[in-house]
């Protein structure tokens, strides 16, 4: 206790003395009935007044902030836990065994802020204030509230960027939550589209999209979008599935990213690379 204010009094003595005499002044000033010294007081009381209520006012958007941060990280975790027990009901009722369930209320989750984007319509990227000494790495997913917003390219000590879902070289291994139906899903420069379906495949419209299980970037349901459209290919044997996302990459401010990344090998092995060869 006494080193604490030994380093106070040393380093903020003169602040100190400060707020000392203006406490005696204030002390003084109550205490004369002069007219003038009343005007003075009326004054003094006045600035003093506005003066806390600005520090106030300061202190208090810190703590918003804080527990705005809070609150999206909530909603974050939510979103997940939520995505997770919609495919344990699902599996539920085609008689599946949950034993490798996950609990996504453990799983952890980095709160950052968005500090720059590309605007690109075929490569968009953001740049977010986490890096290596966050322990962010390549291939970690990038969510907020509402679902999945990219996957994390590069990383230096201080920042990551992310390859959004608007990128033409992210690709995703991507479910039919109702059907339980897998397929690749890319940005084609213009939409979110599960490519190479068979015609034959359970697809309709409404049906709601979320990651693969046996994908090799997210391991777990994170909600993608809403299928909008179902176009078929001119060879007449396969369809575009169209997907409409939750997430608007680009007005975005505030993410997670979900440190947790799957085996190199395994990622090696399947087409949903997060990286162009």
């Amino acid at each position: 206790m006494f080193k604490r204010l030994s380093y106070v009094w040393d380093n903020f003595k003169e602040y100190v003395v400060l707020i000392i005499l203006v406490i005696i002044s204030f002390v003084l000033l109550t205490q004369n009935n002069n007219p003038q010294v009343q005007k003075v007081r009326a004054v003094a009381f006045g600035s003093f007044a506005a003066v806390t209520t600005v520090i106030y006012d300061l202190f208090n958007t810190t703590q918003i902030r804080r527990e705005n941060e809070e609150l999206r990280k909530v909603n974050a975790e939510l979103m997940l836990q939520v995505s997770a027990l919609r495919q344990q009901g699902l599996l539920n009722r085609q008689l599946k065994v949950l034993a490798g369930f996950k609990d996504t209320s453990i799983l952890p989750l980095l709160p950052a802020t968005i500090v720059s984007r590309t605007l690109s319509q075929t490569q968009n990227t953001i740049t977010i204030n986490k890096g290596l000494i966050n322990d962010i790495k390549p291939g970690m997913p990038v969510i907020n509230h509402s679902g999945l917003v990219g996957i994390v390219h590069s990383t230096s000590d201080d920042f990551a960027i992310a390859r959004t879902l608007k990128n033409i070289n992210l690709k995703l291994t991507v479910k039919n939550e109702r059907s339980r139906i897998d397929g690749i899903m890319i940005w084609d420069s213009d939409k979110l589209v599960i490519i190479n379906v068979p015609k034959t495949f359970d697809f309709e419209t409404g049906d709601r999209i979320v990651t693969s299980e046996i994908s090799s970037i997210i391991p777990i349901p994170v909600p993608i979008g809403i299928v909008s459209d179902i176009v078929s290919e001119k060879t007449g044997l396969l369809n575009r599935i169209t997907v409409e996302p939750f997430v608007d990459v680009l007005s975005i401010e505030y993410v997670f990213v979900l440190q947790l990344i799957q085996s190199v090998k395994k990622q090696e092995l399947e087409l949903n690379f997060y990286k162009m060869k």
